[in-house]
């Protein structure tokens, strides 16, 4: 399916994940529609990606950034508009889950906050007026920590919390500008991160297993490939009437009735 984002300029950021990341995955998925990709990031990893999007004759541009700061915020909407002009998406993609929890200390807790909500404000707030030209739209990356809790991270629950707000928020905000504004909530989504924490974790494979059990549709993970793939629907002309929405992709892993779930765990 054409999805019409064919040189549609997309700021993206933490899109310099490893590769199969959800961040990388959404990039990958971007160039394949032909969307010209701005990469915020810290790491020197999208150096590499750009190129190979330049390789195969897709321009795009990599903004070395700390999300916590927010001048460097400001510096790249800046670069990124004097080489394009515009700003056709923003897709906020930055999410550590950084076990700020109750034991945290203040510059924790508020360190968790920066990186995970304070970074969407300013990137939103800073490529709005370019967002109010192209009438272009605004994808939230969030997580189901805001609706079930996780324990033991208090400081990245409460930023995803805060992320549903602003979705919410901004499509109010925003909507005499005909700006769109959504997010999409994930659960338990089979990427390198995932698996390396599997693997630090006593009985990993037990607890894999357990989560699986518990995803109602197939019992499986959520691929990277089908986040991305419902991402680049939503910001899409394809999508065009749908606003304040929080998508969510994970097999029926919240809010399905549990009594689908006919198997004893072991």
């Amino acid at each position: 399916m054409d999805l019409g984002l064919k040189n549609k300029v997309v700021v993206i950021s933490g899109a310099a994940g490893m590769k199969g990341s959800i961040g990388e995955t959404i990039l990958h998925s971007l160039v394949e529609e032909g969307a010209i990709p701005a990469i915020i990031d810290r790491n020197d990893r999208a150096i590499e990606y750009i190129d190979e999007i330049r390789k195969n004759g897709i321009d795009g541009l990599f903004c070395k950034t700390d999300v916590t700061d927010p001048e460097q915020i400001k510096k790249a909407i800046e670069t990124i508009t004097k080489k394009y002009g515009r700003i056709d998406v923003v897709i906020n993609n930055v999410g550590v889950n950084d076990g700020a929890g109750l034991d945290a200390t203040y510059e924790e807790f508020m360190d968790s906050l920066k990186l995970n909500l304070v970074s969407f404000f300013l990137i939103v707030k800073y490529a709005v007026p370019f967002l109010k030209e192209s009438k272009g739209n605004i994808l939230n990356i969030g997580s189901k920590v805001a609706l079930t809790g996780q324990g033991g991270t208090s400081g990245y629950a409460a930023a995803k919390g805060g992320v549903l707000g602003l979705t919410r928020e901004w499509a109010v905000d925003l909507i005499e500008y005909g700006i769109r504004s959504n997010a999409i909530i994930i659960s338990e989504c089979w990427t390198p991160s995932y698996k390396s924490w599997i693997e630090s974790i006593d009985n990993g494979d037990q607890k894999l297993k357990s989560i699986i059990k518990n995803i109602p549709l197939e019992n499986r993970m959520t691929t990277p490939q089908e986040i991305a793939n419902t991402c680049l629907f939503t910001i899409s002309e394809k999508s065009s009437h749908t606003t304040g929405q929080f998508i969510t992709v994970d097999g029926g892993y919240v809010h399905l009735d549990r009594s689908l779930l006919t198997q004893e765990n072991d």
